[in-house]
């Protein structure tokens, strides 16, 4: 009973709260729309435009009005999203793959998180940018990189970070659609190692798809079904994390175990199996898919719009360093498992 009560009592507060939320919620809609709008006219990648649009209105943010909204679309719309991304996997999918990829790809992710860490380390940077710039590299670009920031511990320049890695990956990846077939017909690929090892590499799910169609059919087949592997093991990383950070801020003292694992997560997990027992029909599995998209790019507007270009430039040369060695590690581990297997 408790529980229904605190239920309804946030509920009944978020409506309450609506109307400041709004002017904030639908600027930065119009800010995704405006990005959108260029991608279709013009070509390129939407998240990032969506990214340095919202940085361009960074003033806005000032606002009293516009700063609850913008705040609240850069947390809770981007939950939404991620969790909407599982419209697009099935467990069948997944196991179709094989175990051998499946540990392959598995191990590609864990060891460009632990990489990250070392680096972090090795380069004097704070640990939890190591986690996160290591985590969207490793798993699916600004998608990773945003709901892994929603789970880390506060730290004083987190908000630079997630930025400066989202603009890095999307960058990379977009880079890596055009450079990475080149590559995988230099090892003399076939088109399913040419698929698993363009799916198991490039950061954002848009850019996969992109590079694998552009070599063939089944090599885009394979790369968007790795691909979705690697968004599905955003799960047990974003949990660790969350796990992780726990840990740190209780110092291993006891808590509700009901928080540990995020709202958007099980959500995540629940339309999973509900698609993976082909209870989604194909047109609400296609709405889904569009409105994560539309989350994603309106939550990283948001973003944008809170962070301030001059904040970005004090990175500096070494995180630059750090996001391009850690896409030449994951690189690296594919093509040699592609080698051996």
């Amino acid at each position: 009973m408790s529980r229904t009560r605190k239920a309804s009592e946030k509920l009944r507060k978020g409506f309450e709260e609506l109307p400041s939320l709004l002017p904030g919620v639908l600027f930065s809609i119009l800010v995704a729309m405006a990005a959108h709008f260029i991608t279709d006219h013009y070509g390129g990648p939407t998240i990032l435009f969506a990214l340095l649009l919202g940085m361009a209105f960074n003033f806005v943010s000032a606002e009293t009005r516009f700063a609850a909204g913008v705040g609240f679309t850069a947390r809770q719309v981007l939950r939404i999203g991620v969790a909407l991304l599982g419209a697009r996997i099935t467990v069948e999918q997944i196991l179709a793959l094989g175990w051998e990829v499946m540990l392959a790809v598995a191990a590609a992710v864990v060891l460009t998180l632990v990489f990250g860490v070392l680096a972090a380390r090795l380069l004097g940077l704070n640990r939890r940018f190591g986690i996160l710039s290591a985590g969207s590299v490793a798993i699916c670009g600004a998608s990773a990189a945003a709901a892994i920031s929603s789970v880390l511990p506060n730290y004083k320049d987190k908000e630079r970070d997630t930025v400066f890695t989202i603009i890095g990956v999307t960058t990379l990846s977009t880079a890596a659609m055009i450079l990475y077939p080149l590559i995988a017909g230099i090892f003399s690929f076939d088109d399913t190692q040419t698929g698993v090892f363009l799916g198991g590499t490039i950061h954002d799910v848009a850019q996969v798809v992109g590079a694998g169609y552009s070599v063939s059919d089944e090599a885009g087949d394979t790369a968007t079904i790795i691909k979705l592997l690697r968004v599905a093991l955003l799960v047990p990383v974003v949990l660790g994390i969350t796990l992780a950070a726990r840990q740190m801020s209780e110092g291993g003292a006891g808590g509700k175990a009901g928080n540990l694992l995020p709202g958007f997560l099980v959500a995540f997990l629940l339309i999973v199996g509900a698609n993976s027992l082909t209870l989604i029909p194909e047109s609400l599995q296609a709405l889904l898919s569009d409105a994560s998209r539309w989350c994603i790019i309106t939550a990283i507007a948001a973003l944008g719009i809170k962070t301030s270009l001059v904040e970005m430039v004090k990175v500096g040369g070494r995180a630059i360093g750090m996001i391009v060695a850690e896409t030449v590690f994951i690189a690296t581990i594919v093509v040699a498992a592609l080698l051996t297997i």
